[in-house]
């Protein structure tokens, strides 16, 4: 099987992109300018606490107050082995500043979840500095190696401190686990100096971008090839593989070509698609994908697909499809929380069989994931514990139309699309173009400078022009090229830039 991971950066994103035998697997969105908070550790002052539900509310700087639980110290580390005295409660008043470390992001009107228990995720250890506490990660099965995996991380910490094994750690060397151990250590120490000075709702420590997580996290011996689309993230990702025997810099390459990456790779309508709330299935079948607050339901439909024999059939394997899909749909958007799925009425055999097709789909997703049992209407609730930015914040946007209630295509997204075919354009031998667009998103062009890099780069010496329409609906635009020496303009075209 042929992995291949894609980074690229533009209009203030960065992008990365999984992909087996050129079908994409997993996708990842991080603004530059934002960032994901999760793993940053805030200085943060207690506004209140209310001890009927347990939790207490931070001021973190953040546009909502931050959620802190004050018993759930175990079930953070609940799904790892190990053990240790794991505080559960924590005496706290309002007014105190203390230090808390996001665990889960903000998303729609909740604020961000954190914690006071601190950790610090290098690629074989987690350093937990305020936690007594020796895990290994279940993944790790040979006993010996187990044993002989946590005897190491014992030595390596102090009283009251803990290490999680990662995976990883299976093959890492004793001096590794102590180099990386001692770094982690300084992390913690330069964290506690910057938070005396700093003042309350700053950040005193940032986890690291989307391309050096993947690269710490999700890369191994079985990548095939890395392709970067840009030239400083090239020489990050170089650097980073360098330092990784498992990877080497051979298989690193820089992607020069005219087209966008993911357009020349037969990536780009992949992509696209996810921002599809309908799935087609193989066999003429689809999903429909439904976002609420509390959760996300699909529901399976037999569409065109009528089958070769009897009902029962066409409906059992269209499940299957299904929950085949769903799997894969879950990890591409990065879907969390309870998921709901509204399968076809079939019988309590088949049942039976789609509800284990689920759970062995989703067996090979790096999130874990818990699946309920199927009831007699044939619904089935699961969860999936979210691992990056939720997808959907890159793809979509309140739409302003229906009092924010439904969605539509986000101004990024449509940035994204429009570069693609720009670079088709130029790539034809075309050095003047003239794109019509809706007149919000032209002044968010222009305003967000999306394309200023391209501009002071490969588009250097080039002419893009950028004619606005107020009835254009936000989704529609288009894109010719000219080599005309004098073009014929309206009055409102506007020169990018």
């Amino acid at each position: 099987m042929k992995k291949e991971w894609f980074f690229d950066r533009f209009c203030g994103e960065q992008i990365v992109v999984y992909a087996e035998d050129g079908k994409i697997v997993e996708v990842g969105a991080e603004s530059e300018k934002h960032g994901d908070v999760l793993g940053n550790i805030y200085k943060g002052r207690v506004k209140n606490v209310v001890h009927g539900m347990q939790a207490a509310f931070i001021a973190c700087g953040m546009e909502r107050n931050c959620y802190l639980p004050l018993n759930e110290g175990a079930s953070i580390l609940s799904h790892y082995d190990g053990g240790g005295q794991i505080r559960t409660t924590l005496p706290m008043n309002e007014g105190d500043e203390i230090l808390v470390q996001v665990v889960k992001p903000p998303r729609g009107s909740k604020g961000a979840k954190v914690s006071c228990d601190l950790s610090f995720v290098g690629k074989n250890l987690i350093f937990l500095p305020k936690t007594d506490f020796l895990g290994i990660s279940r993944k790790i099965t040979e006993e010996e190696t187990r044993e002989e995996l946590l005897k190491e991380a014992d030595k390596l910490r102090e009283p009251g401190q803990g290490f999680i094994v990662r995976t990883a750690a299976a093959t890492a060397t004793k001096r590794h686990l102590k180099t990386e151990s001692e770094y982690l250590k300084r992390i913690y120490r330069a964290v506690l100096e910057a938070a005396k000075d700093a003042p309350v709702g700053s950040a005193v420590y940032r986890e690291y971008d989307l391309p050096i997580r993947i690269m710490r996290d999700s890369l191994g011996d079985g990548v095939s090839k890395i392709y970067v689309g840009d030239g400083e993230l090239y020489e990050k990702v170089l650097r980073l593989a360098r330092m990784r025997g498992d990877i080497g810099e051979r298989k690193v390459v820089h992607y020069t070509g005219e087209r966008s990456m993911f357009a020349y790779y037969g990536l780009q309508e992949q992509i696209y698609g996810l921002a599809n709330p309908r799935i087609k299935l193989g066999n003429g079948a689809y999903l429909v994908i439904d976002r609420t607050e509390a959760m996300t339901v699909f529901d399976v439909n037999t569409g065109r697909y009528t089958g070769e024999s009897d009902l029962e059939s066409t409906v059992f394997e269209t499940n299957l499809l299904a929950a085949r899909e769903i799997a894969r749909q879950v990890r591409l958007r990065n879907i969390g929380g309870i998921v709901a799925v509204d399968f076809i009425d079939m019988t309590e055999e088949h049942r039976a069989a789609v509800e284990e097709e689920l759970v062995r789909a989703l067996a090979g997703d790096p999130a874990k994931s818990r699946v309920l049992p199927m009831s007699d209407l044939c619904v089935t609730l699961f969860t999936r514990k979210r691992r990056n930015n939720d997808l959907s914040s890159f793809l979509l946007k309140p739409c302003g139309h229906c009092t924010r209630q439904g969605y539509v295509l986000s101004d990024i997204y449509m940035a994204m699309r429009i570069r693609s075919a720009a670079l088709d354009h130029f790539a034809m031998g075309y050095r003047a173009l003239i794109i019509e667009l809706n007149r919000g998103l032209m002044n968010k062009i222009l305003s967000e400078r999306y394309f200023a890099e391209e501009l002071a780069g490969p588009w250097k010496g080039k002419r893009i022009y950028m004619i606005p329409h107020s009835t254009y609906p936000e989704e529609k635009f288009s894109v010719r090229g000219d080599n005309a020496a004098v073009l014929t303009l309206p009055n409102d075209a506007q020169i990018l830039y």
